[in-house]
């Protein structure tokens, strides 16, 4: 099972922030002026948030940039924001494991939006089918086909929390899934000028399965054989990458943006191939700050897809 960090310490702050969220009664529909006031968990779904709600929401994001979610520690701020929000936005699947200790202590009695609903997991087995004993997947985004799915949950939580926007909410919808499904194509079209001998891919960590089902890459494996960032890396899983890499040809190790790329890079010069890193890192877990490549969730997956079709050899 993926660890889920919820901290002692973590814990006993939010505890003793019970109260502060609690405004004591439903939250009103409105946030800034009469726009629709939603909390998003992720970068990602704050992005898909935004992109749907366009001027008729008031987004507040917890997670920053680069900041893994795997491992956070809310902050008062949050809790605080949770409690006067309409609508949480999350993304799912255990990914914010912090997430429901800390809408307990806010008092939040707005409504859920899970983006996850209706998104096909795959498992720790890999074989996509999210069936048996194998953890889940929640690195769901990376199958733009799945972020339509998550961004039509999110525009339904908005149009029951605000009728009146509602035709406004269906028609960034609209705008938005047209640019996903031009998106996807892109992709296919980049990924497809790859050699077929080329498509392996080695990541940080276990963060990119479903664009690999997608868009029919190799996976060979992860520096952090996990979905999770916190699950610990021994001296065989060391040797047991390296190997692999020798064994398949692997041309390249790819860094992840919010993770330091001390390993990947030990580990790249152990079985001598090049490492991606720096401004050329993917974004994995989140998307990259203001101004970047990453800073959207669109700019995002092309970024990763020029990455590494440019690091293959494509």
């Amino acid at each position: 099972m993926m660890r889920i960090r919820t901290f002692a310490a973590a814990a006993t702050v939010l505890a003793g922030l019970a109260g502060c969220g609690d405004t004591g009664g439903t939250p009103a529909a409105a946030g800034n002026g009469d726009r629709l006031a939603v909390v998003a968990t992720t970068t990602q779904v704050a992005d898909f948030a935004r992109a749907v709600g366009g001027d008729r929401v008031s987004v507040t994001q917890i997670l920053k940039p680069n900041i893994d979610p795997h491992d956070y520690e809310p902050t008062a701020a949050d809790v605080t924001a949770i409690g006067n929000a309409a609508v949480l936005v999350k993304n799912g699947i255990g990914l914010e494991g912090w997430l429901d200790a800390t809408v307990a202590a806010a008092g939040f009695k707005g409504t859920v939006a899970d983006a996850s609903t209706g998104v096909r997991l795959r498992d720790g087995s890999g074989d996509g089918e999210g069936e048996g004993e194998g953890e889940r997947d929640p690195h769901i985004w990376h199958d733009p086909r799945n972020a339509k799915l998550m961004v039509a949950t999110i525009e339904r939580a908005f149009a029951a929390a605000a009728p009146a926007d509602a035709a406004v909410f269906e028609r960034n919808l609209g705008s938005y899934t047209t640019r996903l499904d031009e998106l996807d194509a892109t992709i296919a079209a980049r990924i497809a000028s790859l050699p077929p001998g080329n498509r392996k891919l080695v990541t940080n960590h276990d963060a990119f399965g479903y664009y690999i089902d997608r868009y029919g890459l190799q996976y060979v494996g992860a520096i952090i054989p996990s979905f999770d960032t916190s699950a610990e890396l021994s001296a065989k899983d060391v040797d047991d990458i390296v190997a692999k890499i020798r064994r398949t040809g692997t041309t390249a190790v790819f860094s992840e943006s919010s993770l330091p790329p001390k390993t990947a890079e030990a580990i790249g010069r152990q079985a001598g191939v090049k490492v991606v890193a720096g401004e050329d890192a993917l974004y994995g877990d989140t998307l990259g700050p203001e101004g970047s490549d990453g800073d959207t969730y669109l700019k995002m997956e092309t970024h990763n897809t020029d990455t590494i079709v440019r690091a293959l050899g494509g």
